[in-house]
């Protein structure tokens, strides 16, 4: 929602959130100037496109509950490990999934979307295009969201970590925890913008940095001897291998 209003891809008025909780209401009314009710039913009533920002096991118990308020509209859950088949097998609305992450309230989300059976051309093109205001987004099928939602959905944090560690490693050597913040906050932003527009692969700008015998390849031979680069895939790997058994769980 904050991304949207932030890039004025819609007005505050055409949101409505349900909301059980007082105080997320009164900060949505205040921060956004969104519409909110504590009645889901009344939301899903007035809205074309209903988001369930929902933990898992909520999920499907709501939309049995909701069947006949939600019969043929366009349902987009954001639930990890909660399979399109599995909505689909409880209601008549048309469903899509979406992984998008907490960069979206700053307009630089990475999502990805599927779209069930029921679904039609334009609300994949409605979706997409909504997404793409807000960072970049790209089309899965259902059973690939488990991997976007390690990468992108938790991939935030693992690079929060990444960052912090940065920062670590620099106060160590001699720099304010301020200053080596902020530089290892901006080298990875950076870096990240750089990937997305140079064409370059990763690899190929890795090599432009490091010089034979240097600082870059000093501590580059460091990460390898302590598998930094391993350490982070199988963190992306045990997140996929979680989802898969949550949508075990929830099916």
């Amino acid at each position: 929602m904050r991304g949207l209003l932030r890039v004025k891809f819609c007005a505050a008025h055409e949101i409505m959130a349900s909301e059980p909780n007082e105080e997320a209401r009164t900060q949505l009314q205040t921060e956004l100037g969104i519409e909110t009710t504590t009645n889901s039913a009344e939301a899903a009533a007035k809205a074309d496109v209903i988001f369930l920002g929902l933990k898992p096991g909520v999920v499907l118990p709501l939309l049995r509950e909701m069947a006949e308020t939600l019969d043929g509209k366009l349902v987009v859950s954001f639930a990890a490990g909660i399979r399109i088949a599995s909505m689909e097998a409880v209601t008549t609305a048309r469903i899509m999934r979406v992984m998008t992450n907490t960069p979206s309230a700053i307009a630089r989300a990475a999502t990805a979307y599927a779209a069930g059976r029921r679904a039609t051309n334009e609300d994949r093109a409605n979706v997409r295009e909504m997404f793409s205001a807000i960072g970049v987004a790209v089309e899965v099928h259902d059973d690939q969201i488990d991997a976007v939602t390690a990468l992108a959905g938790s991939g935030p944090a693992f690079v929060y970590t990444m960052i912090e560690a940065l920062a670590r490693g620099a106060v160590a050597t001699g720099l304010s925890h301020e200053a080596a913040l902020k530089l290892a906050a901006q080298t990875a932003l950076g870096a990240a913008e750089l990937t997305l527009t140079s064409g370059m692969s990763p690899a190929e700008l890795r090599r432009m940095v490091v010089t034979p015998g240097g600082t870059t390849a000093a501590g580059l031979a460091e990460m390898e001897k302590r598998s930094a680069a391993a350490a982070i895939s199988a963190a992306v790997e045990a997140s996929a291998a979680r989802g898969r058994e949550m949508a075990q769980e929830f099916a």
